[in-house]
């Protein structure tokens, strides 16, 4: 039985020409979703943002990502947004940051397309209460939530299992090589979607698109044999 998780790659470019170039090799590996992350881009100007979705015309997840929450984008907060605002008429998903305003969200929500709010510590991972209640106001927000969080130990990551274990339509990752497998197991408790490396990681654990397409789909009912 195939997963039902949709494999996301980040598309972390500079050059619009190279956005192009990657996403057509990572749809050519197998890719379900791209990320194009407008943030990377050197000059994100409207126009351009729109023709590049358009010539690629893939599933689209459009982050703007913050850079409080590892991201690069060099503008202002409303820049930021309404980059964000004006690609939810080609893109299947956009995410926004949950410490984003409320205002943002919601006219981003009110749209129609369907909202990723995340919310991402590259330093720690707080206990499941505290994940929880993360958890419960990005679905009060928007359609998915995303939290991803960095382990100090086997334990944290067990924690965002038991995240993933309690909540539908959540996408919840321990990050760096201790969480990487988590990647993994998201499948296994139906999250909508985990993420892998095309060319280049762009989160420490990320995992290798055809490693991860071969881990998702393997058969592990020896049971029925």
């Amino acid at each position: 039985m195939y997963s039902q998780t949709k494999i996301a790659i980040p598309i972390f470019q500079e050059k619009y020409e190279d956005v192009i170039e990657v996403a057509n090799d990572c749809i050519d590996k197998g890719a379900d979703v791209l990320e194009f992350r407008i943030d990377a881009l050197e000059n994100p100007e409207i126009n351009k943002i729109r023709e590049t979705i358009k010539k690629i015309d893939f599933p689209m997840i459009a982050t703007n990502r913050i850079n409080t929450e590892g991201g690069s984008f060099k503008g202002s907060e409303e820049e930021r947004f309404n980059i964000l605002y004006e690609c939810c008429d080609l893109v299947d998903y956009v995410d926004i940051e949950l410490q984003s305003s409320d205002e943002y969200i919601n006219k981003i929500h009110d749209t129609g397309v369907k909202t990723i709010v995340s919310y991402h510590d590259f330093e720690k991972t707080p206990d499941l209460n505290e994940i929880m209640y993360i958890v419960d106001k990005e679905h009060e927000m928007g359609d998915i939530a995303k939290v991803a969080f960095m382990p100090q130990d086997l334990e944290d990551t067990l924690t965002i299992l038991a995240v993933l274990s309690h909540c539908e339509d959540t996408i919840a990752i321990s990050m760096g090589d201790l969480g990487s497998y988590t990647r993994v197991m998201a499948s296994k408790f139906d999250s909508p979607i985990t993420f892998a490396a095309g060319r280049d990681a762009t989160a420490p654990g990320q995992i290798d698109i055809e490693t991860m397409k071969a881990l998702l789909n393997m058969d592990l009912n020896i049971m029925d044999e």
